[in-house]
């Protein structure tokens, strides 16, 4: 049997030296407000998992889920106008 590895030249043009690189790390602050929104909704939700949500609970989420809805919103414009530029 012979190895994949020793039948094909390396896949990647460059080597792989762990870092991000810094078109990676400008579309990762783009998408910050929505990973931060993504994160105060799973502890809205996590908060309730064991126990019956209160009204307050329930509010928490909504307004969690909303702040999702507009960062996703914001972000998908913010993409459209990009490609159109």
């Amino acid at each position: 049997m012979k190895t994949i590895a020793a039948l094909h030249a390396a896949v990647t043009a460059a080597p792989f030296d762990g870092e991000p690189s810094d078109a990676e790390l400008d579309a990762i602050d783009m998408e910050m407000p929505l990973i931060l929104a993504d994160v105060d909704l799973l502890d809205a939700q996590i908060m309730t998992i064991d126990r019956t949500p209160t009204e307050l609970d329930e509010r928490r989420i909504r307004r969690a889920r909303r702040r999702v809805l507009a960062a996703r919103r914001d972000l998908a414009n913010t993409a459209a106008a990009g490609a159109v530029a």
